[in-house]
């Protein structure tokens, strides 16, 4: 059984999943290598705007993906429209996809939960610029493939 596929079995079987982050989708909350995160087990409520989630992404032909990114838009129709803090693309998950909900971050020995006045500060500053981020991002994700596109000439 891979480590990820065991997400599912730890947070069926103790409630929670204590794991080093892999990757750079939810930074600068989260930093590579560095930070764990504590995620809870989802319970049947649905999940709120700005929840960061874990989910199994599921694509024919390709590995199922473990991905933790935050609720930006909860849709009528049992879905939501998640984007990691540091990505401008979004997808619609659905309600059966999400495994978990981030409650805390470990940064270097100390936990801070998701209720921590400088975490809600955060995420209201972070999504409250989503526009200027996603602009941002967009256009340092433009300059990357037209510098790529020069090296490989």
């Amino acid at each position: 059984m891979s480590e990820e596929a065991r997400f599912e079995e730890l947070l069926e079987r103790y409630g929670q999943l204590v794991y080093p982050n892999r990757g750079v989708s939810m930074m600068p909350l989260l930093r590579q290598g560095r930070d764990l995160m504590v995620i809870d087990k989802k319970g049947p409520e649905p999940c709120r705007k700005y929840d960061a989630v874990l989910f199994k992404r599921t694509a024919p032909g390709e590995p199922d993906a473990y991905v933790l990114h935050r609720i930006l838009r909860v849709n009528g129709d049992g879905t939501y429209w998640i984007v990691g803090d540091n990505c401008w693309k979004g997808e619609t998950v659905r309600e059966d996809q999400i495994l978990g909900i981030l409650r805390a971050v470990k940064r270097d020995g100390k936990e801070i939960p998701i209720t921590d006045p400088a975490y809600r500060a955060y995420v209201g500053l972070w999504c409250g610029c989503l526009p200027l981020r996603f602009a941002a991002l967009r256009a340092k994700h433009f300059a990357g493939d037209c510098l790529r596109k020069m090296h490989l000439r």
